[in-house]
């Protein structure tokens, strides 16, 4: 992964990030606006987009539509307003990987490249996205990479077998390099709620700070108990 394409209207943060992920090694493209962005992206298919939500003329979750469109295994990364969790489970909904919020802090920015560099090698690899584990009071699931419709198939699979195997509880373990689209915040839901109609426990542990705050809001901690630790894992 060594070109990143930065979409904003502000040249400011363009300087930023330019100066930013040249420090980190990467080849820097930029654009001014989304229409500028898309033909870049067309010209030169990075691997990596960031784009700031909020511009004039096409906007971020415009940009993220286009893109998508033209390569649906672009990890696009949205950046939005402090707080702006609306938005960022908007763009989550049109298969978003990840996002970030302003002000931008290298630690946050090296961590969501990061997840996007481990994704983009487990798709390469073709390896499971869900791998089971029998603990002694527990079946752990173990999720990794990007989980949306193309998991589904798996996570069924994965949570049947977690009925079957005699365990009261269930815990979801999240890779750091795991990202959750809209579809696979449906998916999620509806197993999770057929673990409860199991009378199963249902624990998570793993989340990143931004997975926390996505299913805070869309209810998903309602139906699993987050563990900040795998120490605390009942298992």
């Amino acid at each position: 992964m060594d070109t990143i394409l930065v979409i904003d209207d502000e040249k400011p943060t363009l300087t930023m990030f330019r100066f930013l992920l040249d420090a980190l090694g990467y080849r820097v493209l930029t654009a001014e606006n989304g229409m500028e962005g898309i033909g870049l992206f067309e010209r030169e298919r990075p691997p990596v987009v960031l784009t700031d939500i909020k511009m004039p003329g096409m906007d971020g979750i415009e940009v993220l539509r286009r893109v998508k469109e033209i390569d649906p295994k672009t990890e696009v990364i949205v950046i939005t307003g402090h707080g702006d969790m609306d938005l960022a489970i908007k763009a989550l909904d049109l298969a978003a990987s990840d996002f970030l919020n302003k002000p931008i802090q290298r630690h946050g920015l090296e961590q969501a490249l990061q997840r996007a560099k481990e994704r983009i090698a487990l798709m390469k690899s073709r390896e499971n996205q869900v791998s089971i584990e029998l603990l002694e009071t527990a079946v752990l699931l173990h999720l990794r990479g990007s989980i949306n419709a193309n998991s589904e198939p798996q996570l069924q699979d994965a949570f049947q077998k977690a009925f079957g195997a005699g365990r009261q509880e269930i815990i979801l373990r999240f890779d750091d390099n795991v990202s959750v689209n809209g579809s696979g915040i449906a998916v999620l839901t509806q197993l999770l709620l057929e673990a409860g109609k199991e009378e199963r426990k249902t624990f998570m542990t793993g989340l990143s700070e931004n997975l926390k705050k996505v299913f805070r809001v869309v209810g998903i901690t309602r139906l699993a108990e987050v563990l900040e630790s795998e120490q605390e894992s009942p298992g």
